[in-house]
């Protein structure tokens, strides 16, 4: 059953309010910034990010031992080869980011050549502000990867794409509790698998030279 407290976490993803969410331009992708890889190697490891980890933690500690990436799609990232950085601008306290992290984190780490790094919101500000939602919202959790150089080769912004599809035809058709009460079937039932697969795809486009960043909105 459904808890108030998880339907409410849901409803926490959105910057802080000082965070200016005017509608930005789509980001030119396959560019070298050293901010971003900067920005990288400041960013904490998903182990010690869950260790301090004080907002949800009791769910974020139960994903961290739970998650599972199917087989398949490890296959098929690990064929990806090559070196790549998965940047994550997440916090605890986003009920999206506890939902899908763990599992991009589990793929990083079956991945040889994949690595992942968290930063916060206010540490990830500038990514953020240039990876926004279709809708000109900066929003937790944003998957950025980065190549070996790098370079921006990709990106996933807040949610995985069915669940990105849905919010997109329903939002302002059916009511905000109606939004977070699909929300927290979708991910219970889904267990990851949709970031899994889109993030491997997003990996996919890269080494093909043929990168995309899924914002929310239908594709």
């Amino acid at each position: 059953m459904l808890t108030a407290a998880l339907i409410a976490s849901l409803a926490m993803c959105q910057p802080a309010a000082h965070m200016p969410s005017a509608r930005q331009p789509a980001i030119p992708l396959a560019t070298a910034d050293s901010s971003l890889q900067a920005m990288f190697d400041r960013g904490t490891t998903f182990a010690a990010f869950v260790e301090t980890a004080t907002a949800r933690r009791d769910g974020w500690l139960r994903l961290q031992r739970e998650a599972v990436v199917e087989a398949s799609l490890l296959q098929r990232a690990r064929a990806v080869g090559g070196t790549w950085q998965l940047l994550v601008i997440a916090r605890d306290g986003c009920g999206d980011s506890m939902h899908s992290v763990p599992y991009a984190a589990r793929l990083a780490d079956s991945v040889s050549g994949l690595s992942l790094r968290i930063v916060s919101p206010t540490e990830g500000q500038a990514a953020a502000n240039t990876h926004r939602t279709a809708d000109g919202r900066m929003a937790t959790p944003t998957f950025i990867l980065l190549d070996a150089g790098g370079n921006d080769v990709g990106c996933v912004v807040e949610l995985p794409e069915p669940l990105r599809a849905w919010t997109n035809r329903s939002r302002g058709a059916v009511s905000n509790d109606s939004l977070h009460t699909y929300r927290s079937t979708f991910y219970t039932t889904d267990r990851g698998g949709s970031i899994s697969r889109e993030l491997v795809e997003v990996l996919e486009a890269a080494r093909a030279g043929t990168p995309r960043c899924d914002r929310q909105v239908p594709r």
